[in-house]
């Protein structure tokens, strides 16, 4: 998995998250959950399919790590290769705590009541759609808003060259 990838990955934990108004900071100074509350929670994710962003996180991080060492250690590529898959097994469990942790926010975000509401718009047929279309729907606004971005780059490069030039510097 390339970093890009990973990336995008947690842009869309990222953008997830910010869409129901969660923030790190806050989640310091409010009092935990119940455990049933992060059940509930927890459903939630996983109806919605969220739990599916999660997956590719731990494997590109330790695709990551093993692609760090093998540019200066080419002769090790298989060990890399083998303890990478070894580590990909030891760690799979991560997903899980990965799932506890973003439940968590979201059970100090939502009320139990609330969850439930939420589950079960998400077990409805609109429901369902979202959890299917809004994956595809964020992929394809962060691909439309990256080439945005670099049309928009390009724009303030050009516009940066002609104010200098007018003031006697070519850049």
């Amino acid at each position: 998995m390339q970093v890009a990838s990973l990336l995008r990955a947690a842009a869309v934990v990222a953008l997830a998250s910010g869409a129901f108004g969660l923030a790190p900071a806050h989640a310091q100074s409010t009092p935990a959950p119940s455990p049933a509350a992060v059940a509930t929670a927890r459903e939630l994710i996983v109806i919605k399919g969220g739990s599916a962003m999660f997956d590719p996180i731990v494997t590109g991080v330790v695709e990551f790590v093993k692609n760090t060492f093998l540019p200066t250690n080419p002769q090790l590529g298989n060990e890399l290769n083998e303890v990478a898959l070894k580590l990909r097994k030891d760690y799979d469990a991560k997903r899980g705590e990965l799932l506890n942790e973003v439940a968590t926010v979201y059970a100090q975000k939502f009320t139990e009541a609330e969850l439930k509401e939420l589950i079960a718009f998400y077990k409805s047929p609109l429901g369902k759609k979202m959890s299917t279309e809004e994956p595809v729907a964020i992929d394809e606004g962060l691909k439309r808003a990256q080439v945005w971005a670099d049309a928009f780059s390009n724009e303030v490069m050009s516009k940066f060259r002609e104010e200098m030039k007018k003031k006697g510097h070519d850049l």
